[in-house]
This record gives structure tokens, C-alpha cells and sequence, in this order.
């Protein structure tokens, strides 16, 4: 791969490259700070999106889909000008340093490690939210099932960042009451099972993995065209 696409059809050929059995990069690619304020959001490093995509996707967002059903992704990754001025104007996002291994998959964190994050919405559990349920009930069968390195619930949908990241934090937070850290490392409530809190949940179901390990094997390269300007 040869950098940052160049062309309408270099980036229609990034979209292209998978990262799992369901999802593409192009499902990461939207932004509406982008699209209002008419901000690329391509990664200058491409190859480490990829990489990052991929984790996040094959450990993460994959067996939650084949649990949940589909999945609703709001954010994913943002470009280190689509973050920054989001930042700069009060649109939800944390600072590009804060945000390097996480929503900017392009860069790797202050400590050299990469990571990826998303923003994502289960509509089987917005439902039940909708009607009363607690949130930290799908944020512990989360805790309990998949290998997160974070978690940050919001009060619209249930919706949250889940990410995935080299040197996994394993902290739980949440802007819908009770506010603040569910979780981490060290805490009393960290260890364990935690089932009593996501009763009538379904199993985790791994399906996803038939058919896929065969392009895990697959090198990036000879998936994607180079992304060279025309």
C-alpha cells in the first residue's frame, strides 16, 4: 500500500478492503463533521487503520453482531483534522492526543501501542433501554465476554464507544446515571462473574468466525489496489 488515497477511485478501493466477515472500512469512513464541513476523512496511514479495523471488528464487533444482530455504527474512525476540529468546536470529540489508538486508528497512542474504537448502537438493547432496562446491564456481558479496552456509555440509544487496543485499559464509563467509572482494573467489582446483572441475555455466539479464517490469512496488500493519485 502507498499512503493516503489519492483519487475518488483509490478511496473507493480502500472502502473496499475488509476487516471481518461483515465489515468493510467503508462502514467506518462517515462523519457529518466531515460531510457539513467538507473535511477528508482519509487516514494518512492506511495500512495501520487496516490493522486497527481489523482487531476492533474481529474481536469486538463481530460477536456482539452475531449475539445482538446487526449492529448501528454512529462513529468510527476520524481522520486527525476531522477530530481536531471537532474538538476545537465542541462536537463531542476528545483531543487528537487522547484520541490516537482510539477513534483516529491512524496513529498510535503516546506509548507507541495501536487501537481502534467505535461508536455503536444495539438496537436489540436500545429497545429494552428504551423501556427501562439498565444500561450496565450490556456493559457487564461485555465485561464478562469480549476482550474491550473500553467502554463509554451515552444517554441517546444506549449508544457507546467500545474499543479494542494493544494494551487493553478494560474501564467502563458512562454519561447515563450513575455517572462516571463503572470499572476498572483494581476496583472491587472488576473481577469475576457479573451475570446477576444481564439476566435473560443471550449466549455469546462465535458463528461469525466460519468462512472469515481464511482471509484472516490474507495479506493486506493483495487485498487492496495501490492507492496511488491518477
Amino acid at each position: 500500500m502507498r499512503g493516503r488515497p489519492g483519487s475518488v477511485r483509490s478511496l473507493e478501493e480502500f472502502g473496499r478492503v475488509r476487516l471481518s466477515a461483515s465489515f468493510f472500512m467503508r462502514d467506518f469512513l462517515h462523519s457529518e463533521i466531515a460531510d457539513f464541513h467538507g473535511i477528508p476523512n482519509i487516514p494518512d496511514d492506511p495500512n495501520l487503520a487496516i490493522a486497527a479495523g481489523r482487531k476492533l471488528c474481529e474481536q469486538l464487533l463481530e460477536p456482539l453482531q452475531a449475539t445482538f444482530g446487526r449492529l448501528a455504527i454512529r462513529s468510527g474512525y476520524r481522520a486527525p483534522a476531522v477530530n481536531e476540529f471537532g474538538n476545537r468546536h465542541g462536537l463531542s470529540c476528545a483531543s487528537n492526543l487522547r484520541n490516537y489508538g482510539r477513534h483516529i486508528w491512524d496513529r498510535r497512542d503516546a506509548a507507541g501501542a495501536m487501537g481502534a474504537m467505535a461508536t455503536v448502537v444495539v438496537p436489540w438493547f436500545a429497545d429494552r433501554y428504551r423501556d427501562g432496562a439498565d444500561w450496565r446491564a450490556l456493559a457487564w456481558w461485555i465485561h464478562d465476554h469480549l476482550p474491550y479496552s473500553q467502554l463509554q456509555f451515552f444517554p441517546k440509544l444506549a449508544a457507546f464507544n467500545i474499543g479494542w487496543h494493544e494494551r487493553p485499559r478494560r474501564r467502563i464509563d458512562s454519561f447515563i446515571a450513575p455517572k462516571g467509572c463503572l470499572t476498572r482494573p483494581g476496583m472491587a467489582n472488576h473481577d469475576g462473574s457479573h451475570a446477576e446483572f444481564y439476566p435473560g441475555f443471550p449466549r455469546l455466539r462465535h458463528g461469525w468466525q466460519r468462512g472469515w479464517i481464511r482471509l484472516l490469512a490474507t495479506p493486506i496488500s493483495s487485498q487492496f489496489i495501490a492507492l496511488v493519485p491518477e
